[in-house]
């Protein structure tokens, strides 16, 4: 069970995180974007395919955002 946690894991550990978060921060930068859009737009609604446009757009932006976060708080985390 110790070498779950030794630095030869920490790829693991960095995808399981990247992996855990990435639900959540996609959900959120998709009603921030969702919002900002309806505002600058001036509309009450945003589109089907508008709506698929800035989830695919918040889906990369949230995958790039946990990896480095991730990357950088286990690189910390397991410093030796």
């Amino acid at each position: 069970m110790e070498t779950l946690f030794s630095v030869e894991y920490k790829w693991l550990w960095i995808g399981a995180m990247t992996f855990a978060l990435f639900p959540f921060v996609r959900k959120l930068i998709w009603v921030m974007s969702v919002r900002s859009h309806i505002r600058k737009a001036g509309k009450e609604k945003v589109d089907d395919a508008e709506q698929e446009r800035l989830k695919r757009r918040a889906g990369f932006t949230a995958a790039l955002l946990c990896f480095l976060f991730s990357m950088g708080y286990i690189n910390i985390l397991f410093r030796p």
